[in-house]
């Protein structure tokens, strides 16, 4: 019971976490292009934030091989409530910071202790819930992730303009605060019982010579490549998220004005329409769950594949209510491969094992996400918005190729765990 008080309680945690950091970043993006009236200084605001969670993902394994998981997320909450506070001060009336480089600076530094959150959650789940109960709790995860993102973005567009930066950074403060003090409440049943609130060591051996650094630091990265199933995974992660940029903001925006002919409220629709086809995706995932469980890799490929169709006849339709459908059907392709690909990691590698690669793969992703904006945008520049969706189409098929093409990797137990865990629960 204690372990699933646990998961309730990481979950309801991250989620309360995701939903005011979507507020966070609506009202800093609206106050710099407030007060600066330019562009480039207010995409400077996720630009920051990208780079900052790339360097912490670097990082990461040396705090993960040292402290509790639960500490950690502490760690994180706690530092941002502290950061949002500071930065809600010096927005206020009272202060009226106009300056752009600490809030740029607070930034860095809220985004860099996030850098470590999504591993460790991702990690900490395995922990907490037995294995036939892992993808079930993967999804109602996913989907409440999907919730909160869609709901964040709309709500705090309204709450911003309503309102004004200054109480919404408040109430971000607020919700971070909160979020702290239910993750206090998060025990690990793999590790020993925590006697107390400060008792934050893993109890295993940590050494501080620079060697054994920087073998932590490597550990990762290696185990991505020596694992052969963890490879395969990499390679087609890799290829697939070369073309997963062409969902953001600024693509969308081009697609709906030059070739559906529509204006901003159409896009407005679009986004709403793919969120709603994710989170129809992740009710799918935890309703079919035992029909799944057994078939994680094929269902991975058949999610890539009907993603890639998706997109592709995305690209070529010039109907703008039957855009509405697509991208509505595209969710749940996206989510049953991205939540088949999740729990094959989680069921990859032991407990121990488990965060570094997180951190190692997060750090990845993020990395080739900034290629693939670079990369898109050029295409999109040189060979128009309608190309571009279809070589990203044809990207996320190469990807289901790759993953094909490596099966083997993924033959042998396949539906089980093969880290040993039995501490957790079957929710």
């Amino acid at each position: 019971m204690n372990a699933k008080r646990s998961f309730y309680y990481l979950w309801g945690s991250q989620a309360l976490s995701n939903l005011v950091d979507a507020f966070y970043l609506v009202a800093l993006i609206t106050y710099v292009l407030n007060q600066t009236h330019s562009v480039i200084f207010a995409t400077m605001v996720p630009l920051m934030r990208v780079s900052a969670q790339l360097l912490s993902g670097l990082a990461a394994p040396l705090m993960i091989v040292r402290y509790r998981l639960p500490f950690l997320l502490t760690v994180s909450q706690l530092g941002q409530f502290l950061l949002f506070g500071a930065l809600a001060v010096y927005l206020s009336p009272h202060v009226e910071g106009t300056a752009l480089l600490p809030i740029y600076a607070i930034i860095a530094a809220i985004s860099f202790l996030d850098g470590w959150t999504t591993p460790a959650r991702n990690a900490l789940v395995p922990r907490l819930v037995r294995d036939e109960a892992l993808l079930k709790a993967n999804g109602m995860i996913a989907t409440t992730d999907q919730i909160i993102q869609f709901a964040g973005w709309a709500v705090s567009g309204v709450l911003v303009a309503s309102f004004g930066s200054f109480p919404v950074l408040l109430a971000v403060a607020a919700g971070f605060g909160v979020a702290m003090a239910v993750t206090l409440l998060i025990e690990d049943p793999t590790e020993s019982k925590r006697r107390s609130l400060w008792d934050v060591r893993t109890g295993r051996e940590y050494r501080r010579g620079s060697e054994t650094r920087w073998n932590t630091l490597k550990e990762g990265w290696q185990l991505l490549w020596q694992s052969r199933r963890l490879r395969s995974m990499s390679l087609m992660d890799m290829t697939d998220a070369l073309g997963s940029s062409v969902w953001v903001g600024a693509f969308l925006l081009v697609f709906v004005q030059d070739v559906l002919h529509k204006d901003e409220q159409w896009w407005g629709y679009i986004n709403a329409g793919y969120f709603a086809g994710t989170v129809l995706g992740g009710i799918l995932v935890i309703a079919l769950v035992r029909r799944l469980e057994n078939r994680l890799f094929l269902f991975m490929i058949v999610g890539l594949l009907g993603y890639a169709m998706c997109t592709a006849v995305f690209a070529i339709n010039k109907v703008a209510p039957l855009t509405l459908l697509i991208v509505l059907v595209t969710g749940p392709f996206t989510e049953l491969s991205a939540i088949s690909r999740k729990t094959l990691i989680q069921r990859s590698c032991t407990r121990d094992q488990l965060p570094k690669v997180f951190s190692a793969q997060n750090t990845l992703m993020n990395l080739i996400f900034g290629v693939s904006l670079l990369l898109m945008s050029y295409l999109a520049e040189r060979l128009g918005i309608v190309s571009m969706y279809l070589i990203a189409a044809a990207i996320s098929a190469a990807a289901a190729g790759v993953g094909w093409s490596n099966r083997n990797a993924f033959a042998e137990g396949q539906g089980k765990a093969v880290n040993g865990r039995q501490a957790g629960t079957s929710l």
